[in-house]
């Protein structure tokens, strides 16, 4: 197989995405085996602007450098792969866009001259060209192995795009919408979690992003039909995945 040159990038986020490929443990190192990589700060590893096969990216664009910083990135990878809600979608962090966000800057800070800030907090899609994009909240580990391992054989990566409700039927998680009347979004949800919420008993809170041919005025209609109020649904469709403003879920402004 092909020995690829990585490296993984960090815009604006919590480093969840990198901690979940660091905490692979033996995995990783077996990863290491059949990859070379060139920068991976959180690693130790440093050199930003080394070329190489894939660019692995964690994080929005929040800041007039980072608009410049991803172009760079783009520039020196073959491939350039979004990992998690911040690069997919703007992330927690794109709760802003939707608010004063200026107005929440001198409010909080002494001096806000020193606050260097884009009026909204993208994804990397909208800034530069994506070659894949693989969602959650973190990254699911097993997703980004598989692509990586794709791309090393030659062969063009999948990610599954179908819903979390066929995951919950295949690992005989019970669902927690019908018999307990759980506000789970598992019907409108990319699958790539393995179930985790469900099969600890609790609703899933979408953050594998929406899945494909969602019915999402279906869904809504559902939510209410468990008593919640519509400023209650469109908090569960905008709480990580924001900047999307609900389209999966027929909340789009």
């Amino acid at each position: 197989m092909k020995k690829l040159s990585i490296a993984v990038h960090k815009f604006s986020s919590c480093d969840g995405c990198q901690l979940a490929l660091l905490n692979l443990g033996e995995q990783l190192l077996t990863l290491l085996d059949g990859v070379q990589c060139r920068h991976f700060a959180e690693a130790g590893i440093v050199n930003p602007d080394a070329q190489v096969d894939v660019a692995l990216v964690e994080g929005s664009i929040s800041t007039p450098e980072d608009c410049e910083r991803i172009k760079r990135v783009r520039a020196n990878s073959e491939y350039l792969v979004s990992i998690g809600a911040c690069a997919t979608s703007g992330g927690i962090q794109a709760l802003r866009n939707t608010q004063d966000g200026d107005g929440w800057t001198r409010a909080i800070y002494a001096d806000p001259r020193y606050i260097s800030s884009l009026a909204l907090s993208t994804p990397l899609a909208e800034n530069v060209r994506v070659d894949y994009e693989l969602w959650g909240c973190p990254v699911s580990t097993r997703q980004l192995l598989a692509l990586l391992n794709s791309l090393r054989l030659g062969v063009k990566p999948h990610v599954p795009r179908d819903k979390l409700c066929g995951e919950c039927k295949r690992s005989q998680t019970v669902c927690v919408l019908v018999t307990r009347g759980l506000p789970c979004l598992g019907p409108v949800t990319n699958t790539g979690c393995g179930a985790l919420c469900p099969r600890f008993g609790r609703d899933c809170y979408g953050c594998f992003g929406p899945g494909e041919n969602v019915n999402g005025e279906g869904m809504s209609e559902c939510l209410r039909g468990l008593g919640l109020p519509a400023r209650a649904i469109e908090r569960r469709y905008h709480l990580i995945h924001s900047h999307l403003q609900g389209k999966a879920a027929g909340h789009g402004k």
